[in-house]
This record gives C-alpha cells, structure tokens and sequence, in this order.
C-alpha cells in the first residue's frame, strides 16, 4: 500500500457523496444552532429559549421549508467543500508518512490542519451565504429593521454602496445568487470572502483535532488482516471524533457566525473582526455566550461526520473509477 499513488479523482468522488448525504440529514438542526447563536438578550427576553423552542416556533411560522432555508447553497457548495476537506486530509496523510508507512501523531494533525486549510476557499463564502438565509426568518421575525454588521472578516465595515443595496427600501426575495452579486459588485472578493480570518481560525484546529482523533478511533474497531473497520465503526468513530471536536471550536464558531451574518435585528451588536467580536461577547453576554448553540452544533457535527465517514469508506468513488479502494 505504500508505494501506490493516492486517486484524487476517486477521493473527490468519496467526498463529494458523503458531504452531500450527511448535509441533507442535519441541516434543519444547523439552522437551529445558527439562530440561537445569533440571537442577543434584550431586556432579559430572548426570541428563542433553547433549541426546542427554536425549533417549534420556527416550523410553526416557516413551514418544512423554513427549516431548509439556505440548503440550496450548502448542497450546492458541500459537493466542492467536504470533497477538497476529506480528500486533502488523505492527500497530507500519504505524503507526511515515513518511509516505512508510519505517521507521528504530530504529522497527523499537520495533514489535518492543512485540510481545514485548502476547504477555506469553498467553505468561508458558502458559511457566510447560508448563515445569512438561515438568520432571515429570526431578523423578520423581530419585527425590527434590519441593520448591517460592520464586520469584514478581519478588516472594516461596509460600504456605502452595499449598504444602499442591502437596505433598499423595496424588498427583495433574498437568495444565495443574489447576495454574493451583490457583495462582488460592491466589495469585491473580500465581501464574498466576508469572515474568512475567523473561518480558518474555527477550521483549522478542528480539523488538527478530528482527522487525528478519528483515524485513532476508526483503527480500534479493525479486525486482523482487514484493511479498515466495518463501516458501522466509521459512523461510531466519525459521530464520536465530531462531537469532541466542535465543542473545542464552539466558542469560535460564535464568534465566526456573528461575524459572517449581513444583516442584524435593530438594537443588536455590530462587529468589526474577531478580536472586537470576542470583547463585545464577553463584556455584553459572558463567557457563557461563548457554549451558544454548542448542544446544536453536535448534533449537527457528529451525525455529518458519522455519516461522511461512512459514506467515504464505503469507496463510492473507487468503485465508479474500477479500482482498488484506498485507506490512509
């Protein structure tokens, strides 16, 4: 297995499939985790009281298709994201080896940090996109205008121009396509790119934390002379690897999605970068506010993962391609 060269194509493949099949289970408890993340106290109330409440008054007032708002984009967008994410990870694996196939613990999550890395070009504008949709029926919902958050990822506040658009007095029916035009037209990539510094920042030690993790947990359930474990066991290992993981990255995951959201209820913080993010938390909510969604965000991680991992290892792609199926 050492010196046969790793297939992209049937990687791509792998991971294009499992992100696709994992979004469409979890997505509805995603929007829930967003809303509650973005949610602020006002005078001691808050819209929603826990990811239940959430959840029913959402569906009450949205419908089955209120809680699939912004699936489009991330199915869209999953494909290109999770297939880069799972197959740069197998790609660091098989080159960061010794030459007698062994691979330290250290270059193990190097081979996953370098994957949270190469997903950040998918994953950053397809994260800013579907939080936006998603957050929509919480802003409408406030009865409030609606205004603009003054964070750019790491750099400064809108423009006017984009300020224009997004608050014209019209309505439009928000849509993905839409809203990246706009950000383009207006700000270039940076707008597209909105939030990218904190991406990378929840991304990459999730990554270095997970691939590790699961590929130790996934060894456990090999019986002799298999070549990986019974794909009941990737499920249990990925369901395990994501749940640890995205409670570690919770509190950036916060603070990404404050950021990555366009538009706010009137009344609530604006955001200028991760730093100014993170302060205006901690002074205005408390370190609690940090755990926000966290129940949520497992739920969503932990089947994603589980079931990501299993669909990888079944070898859709190989099988497509005719060849030999992969495991690094």
């Amino acid at each position: 297995m050492a010196d046969k060269e790793i297939s992209l194509p049937a990687k791509l493949i792998n991971g294009a499939v499992a992100g696709i099949v994992g979004v469409s289970c979890v997505f509805p408890i995603d929007l829930v985790k967003t809303r509650l993340q973005n949610q602020e106290s006002k005078d001691g109330q808050k819209m929603y009281k826990n990811m239940r409440d959430c959840f029913v008054k959402t569906f009450r007032k949205e419908g089955f298709r209120g809680m699939y708002k912004g699936a489009g984009v991330n199915l869209v967008l999953i494909t290109p994201e999770k297939a880069i994410k799972l197959t740069a990870n197998d790609y660091f694996r098989f080159y960061l080896r010794s030459d007698k196939g062994h691979l330290p613990l250290y270059r193990e999550m190097l081979a996953g940090g370098g994957a949270g890395l190469c997903q950040m070009i998918v994953t950053s504008p397809m994260e800013m996109l579907k939080i936006t949709l998603q957050d929509a029926g919480r802003i409408s919902t406030t009865g409030q205008g609606p205004q603009l958050s003054s964070a750019g990822g790491l750099s400064a506040a809108p423009s006017r121009a984009f300020s224009a658009v997004a608050m014209a007095a019209t309505p439009q029916r928000m849509s993905a396509l839409r809203i990246a035009y706009d950000l383009f037209r207006t700000k270039g990539l940076s707008g597209v790119y909105r939030g990218a510094g904190a991406t990378l920042l929840r991304d990459i030690p999730f990554s270095m934390i997970y691939f590790p993790l699961f590929a130790h947990l996934n060894h456990l359930g090999k019986s002799e002379g298999s070549p990986t474990s019974p794909f009941y066991w990737s499920f249990s290992s990925g369901c395990l690897a994501g749940c640890i993981s995205s409670v570690m990255v919770n509190p950036m995951d916060v603070v990404k999605t404050r950021i990555q959201v366009l538009k706010r209820a009137q009344g609530e913080q604006t955001y200028n970068g991760v730093v100014d993010c993170a302060r205006k938390i901690w002074v205005a909510e408390g370190p609690s506010a940090f755990m926000k969604g966290a129940w949520c965000r497992v739920l969503v991680i932990a089947p994603l993962f589980g079931i990501a991992q299993m669909v990888y290892y079944f070898g859709v792609g190989e099988y497509v391609l005719g060849i030999e199926r992969q495991y690094y």
